[in-house]
């Protein structure tokens, strides 16, 4: 499915990013995010604000160089060619490097690999999911006879929402409620059944999950795109308010766990690598932190809470918000450093920037921070205060200890995010034929 965590370091083919260097033995997928430039028939999505900038300085150039060649040629004021010549030459030279980067999104980003190689570059939406569950299925017949781990991250309730022709307009809440519909469906008739079909129910634990709240910024005119987050605030790309951060995690395993049992912890996604490795036999790594908990003691019943007592919650490398669990009383403490500012002020998203900010002028910090009682105020409402919560300066001075116990347990690494790691580097773009010539389509050679 979708990696979304690079490929390559310094060459086209080093795939130090790759699934395949990072524990998994078979990947098929998109290396790189679902954007609506893959669809090509939408606005727009990466960069949109700035794309829209570089446009205008382009225009501006492009004006520049008709008036002074208009000039010119009438004579009206003298101009040397050698000016115009080489503003020109600037001006297309800055159109080319800014165009490359995001006018062929669909051809540098929009790809489908299977290991190594290059499948479908750009791929065919229509037919990519459905590639992707064969390919799941088959993996699935492959490796019935011994222990096996699939991951699967679906393309479906992302934008562009690519949904089939069978399942749009089913639902009554748009496009957003045709997708969800048809990944039940694919889940369901594909995945489980395969699973079912091989006799395997009673022996494969099944996590179903999201990574992210609802992305309130999604939209269509007046249409929601992103999905909707319920009572909690906020949304995707919040790192703090619950409506970025809380989903809920759907588990089935007939043979050992019993059905409808409903667990009211907090976990994280995090705590998949220590179940994971508990349930094929073997040990976390005892020479570094492990932020995850496993989550079997939970799910068979032998411990009644969370393994975290306190969980931190970032946005990019900045810590918003702390949570925690405090287990003599069951209170559930949340203390917010950092939060997004909302663009309009009230709309509790960011309309205004298509998405909330990390850091700088689009985040507000808190000191005292924010502290909310999620037991009592799930919606994160009615922020505390020293005069209305006499645990306040205690609260918040724990939270503080912890902060810095964590922090103690962090290894810097180079920032991943940074501007110039993101922008486009053409010697380190997969390309399935000569570069910049990189049009392939095995998927229908294949069948």
């Amino acid at each position: 499915g979708k990696w979304h965590m690079g490929v390559n370091c310094k060459s086209r083919h080093d795939h130090c990013h790759h699934p395949l260097n990072h524990g998994f033995d078979y990947f098929y997928g998109m290396p790189f995010s679902l954007l609506n430039e893959c669809q090509g028939t939408h606005d727009p999505q990466l960069a949109k604000s700035l794309q829209d900038t570089y446009w205008l300085y382009t225009q501006m150039i492009i004006l520049a160089v008709l008036t002074l060649l208009f000039g010119k040629l009438t004579n009206l004021f003298p101009v040397k060619w050698k000016i115009i010549i080489c503003l020109a030459i600037c001006g297309l030279l800055y159109f080319l490097s800014w165009f490359s980067s995001y006018g062929f999104t669909k051809y540098w980003n929009c790809i489908l690999m299977r290991n190594h190689d290059i499948t479908e570059q750009p791929m065919n939406l229509e037919k990519t999911t459905s590639n992707m569950l064969k390919e799941a299925v088959s993996f699935i017949e492959r490796n019935k006879h011994r222990p096996f781990l699939l991951f699967f991250s679906l393309l479906h309730v992302h934008t562009p929402l690519i949904t089939t022709k069978k399942f749009q307009g089913r639902s009554r809440h748009g496009p957003y409620g045709d997708n969800v519909e048809e990944m039940d469906w694919m889940v369901g008739k594909w995945l489980l059944d395969a699973i079912d079909k091989e006799g395997l129910k009673n022996t494969t634990l099944i996590y179903f999950a999201s990574d992210h709240g609802g992305s309130l910024e999604a939209r269509r005119g007046n249409t929601q795109l992103g999905g909707w987050n319920g009572i909690y605030k906020g949304g995707k790309g919040m790192g703090g308010w619950e409506g970025g951060i809380r989903v809920p995690g759907i588990i089935r395993w007939p043979g050992v766990l019993p059905a409808g049992t409903v667990i009211n912890e907090p976990t994280s996604l995090m705590d998949i690598f220590p179940t994971v490795v508990h349930l094929a036999g073997g040990e976390v790594p005892q020479d570094r932190i492990i932020d995850g908990r496993s989550l079997l003691p939970l799910l068979r019943g032998t411990a009644q809470h969370s393994g975290h007592e306190f969980m931190f919650h970032y946005c990019g490398v900045f810590l918003h918000a702390v949570r925690w669990h405090q287990k003599d009383s069951g209170i559930i403490w949340k203390a917010h450093y950092a939060t997004p500012v909302f663009q309009p002020e009230a709309s509790g998203a960011c309309f205004g920037r298509g998405i909330c900010p990390c850091f700088g002028d689009g985040v507000t910090h808190h000191d005292p921070p924010l502290l909310f009682d999620l037991s009592q105020d799930p919606s994160e409402e009615n922020a505390l205060s020293a005069d209305t919560e006499p645990l306040f300066d205690t609260v918040t001075r724990r939270i503080r200890e912890a902060v810095e116990e964590h922090r103690k347990t962090l290894t810097p690494v180079p920032q991943q995010l940074s501007p110039y790691n993101n922008i486009w580097k053409p010697w380190l773009q997969p390309c399935c034929g000569t570069f910049p010539f990189c049009w392939c389509d095995e998927e229908n050679n294949k069948a």
